[in-house]
């Protein structure tokens, strides 16, 4: 039974989903007009994780997750460039999956973008200003938070208390415009030389908070499993998705809320961030650090609880990994001379056992740390067993084959250097044949095949490249 912490209810919660066998995730994606740094790494991994958890335990996950390549700080960037704004958020977003594919995060199910999803987005605003839930003014449209009941529940902050943080927020320009400080953009009118779309209110682009609601409902339905995104998105991006959502459908937008705690870095724990100046980029940081042991730090801290982004907790999660892969690798080259055999049931149900050990502290919120302390019991079996010249093929294979699953759901998978250069030059030869032939599942079938031996492929317009990992 998976359980995990509910921000809207503030507690833990039996996962029950909507549909049996599977989970309906929206992720909140990055704004594209810059590499994103290790804080944005985190979220990527803390739900990649999550992901993979669930899919480890038998659900089929449809993972969305969006790109903001509409925004001010993308034309700003375009602007300063000298080049479009779709070229810039072009050249981010594929960088965004180039560090991504090296920290080992799975690609979504979709990842849509704003300027894809922008007839949707005004079909949604003119709902909500047909429900009255809107209002035009001046070339914007503006949302009536305050007519959404419970406004609010998602951060528990009360509406007076909203209030008079907006007043002190907003511009005297943008508070002339609106009916109350409360009030948020859905749609803003355009600016001299900014790109734009016409819409019944004139020429204009999205709201930041509208993109998502409209982009959860369209590809996941209605009703979402679960919701998740930074700790910092919690208010106010969230609660407006929530108030946008609900008065749009009448129904509840997501059943599970999730944030992931903030990356600090410095002798202060300074959160990292761009607006701060304090970031490492993802792009820079894995020229010199190993992105397994990047991905390792993240995948292994509980997702709720911040990290401390430094030196030592680097070389720390270095060396965990090192003896990871070292126990592997003694397990890899004691099957090159162990007798095929059976089944040996005594170590088996000893491996078993750690195995539930695993699922019950992974089931309760997904806890990670103390996930790791009983894979670090299992490597310390695979060495024991390695060591008996005893142990047959047949169980060796077991024990590697399920040892290999459980770290995989941290996204690690270690090279197999038994397989040499020639057999991956072969099968990506296979591969390329098989796409040839239009023989799509033979294609996934070798790429996955690879991936499980720590081989990982990358296609180019130049042809297929790899590395282990």
């Amino acid at each position: 039974m998976i359980q995990f912490y509910n921000t809207l209810t503030k507690k833990k919660e039996e996962f029950k989903p909507i549909k049996k066998g599977q989970v309906l995730m929206y992720v909140c994606g990055p704004t594209v007009y810059n590499y994103i740094h290790v804080g944005n790494a985190r979220s990527a991994i803390a739900f990649d994780t999550v992901r993979r958890y669930f899919e480890f335990r038998g659900y089929q996950v449809k993972y969305v997750s969006n790109f903001t390549d509409v925004d001010d700080k993308i034309i700003r960037a375009s602007q300063e460039l000298g080049i479009s704004v779709k070229e810039v958020t072009d050249k981010f977003i594929a960088a965004f999956y180039e560090d991504t594919a090296a920290l080992n995060v799975k690609k979504a199910t979709l990842n849509p973008r704003v300027m894809d999803t922008m007839d949707d987005i005004i079909a949604f605003v003119q709902a909500l200003v047909k429900k009255d839930f809107a209002y035009e003014s001046q070339g914007d449209v503006y949302y009536r938070a305050r007519k959404f009941k419970n406004y609010g529940k998602l951060s528990g902050q009360s509406v007076d208390d909203l209030e008079l943080g907006a007043s002190q927020r907003v511009a005297s320009t943008d508070q002339s415009k609106k009916e109350d400080p409360l009030d948020f953009a859905l749609w803003k009118a355009a600016k001299p030389n900014e790109i734009s779309w016409q819409s019944p209110w004139g020429m204009g682009r999205p709201g930041w908070h509208i993109e998502c609601s409209v982009m959860a409902t369209k590809y996941l339905g209605e009703t979402i499993d679960i919701h998740a995104g930074g700790q910092d998105l919690e208010f106010p991006h969230h609660e407006n998705e929530i108030a946008q959502s609900e008065a749009r459908t009448g129904k509840q937008f997501a059943r599970y809320w999730m944030h992931n705690g903030f990356v600090t870095i410095g002798d202060d724990d300074e959160k990292m961030s761009k607006s701060l100046g304090n970031f490492v980029t993802v792009h820079d940081i894995i020229k010199k650090v190993d992105p397994q042991v990047i991905r390792f730090l993240m995948a292994t801290t509980q997702y709720r609880r911040p990290i401390r982004y430094n030196h030592d907790n680097l070389e720390e999660a270095k060396n965990n990994l090192t003896k990871l892969k070292t126990a592997v690798a003694n397990v890899r080259f004691r099957q090159k001379d162990a007798s095929d055999g059976v089944l040996e049931k005594e170590i088996v149900a000893a491996f078993e056992q750690n195995k539930q050990k695993f699922i019950t502290a992974m089931d309760d919120d997904f806890n990670a740390q103390n996930g790791i302390a009983v894979v670090y019991e299992m490597a310390k079996q695979l060495n024991v067993y390695a060591e008996r010249k005893t142990v047959e093929e047949k169980t060796l294979n077991y024990l590697l084959t399920e040892f290999n699953k459980i770290i995989s759901i941290f996204g690690i998978e270690f090279a197999d250097e038994n397989v040499t250069d020639s057999v991956i030059e072969n099968l990506i030869e296979e591969r390329y044949l098989a796409r040839e032939k239009k023989d799509f599942a033979r294609s996934d079938e070798i790429r996955d095949e690879l991936k499980k031996k720590g081989i990982v492929l990358e296609d180019t317009p130049q042809g297929t490249r790899w590395k282990r990992i």
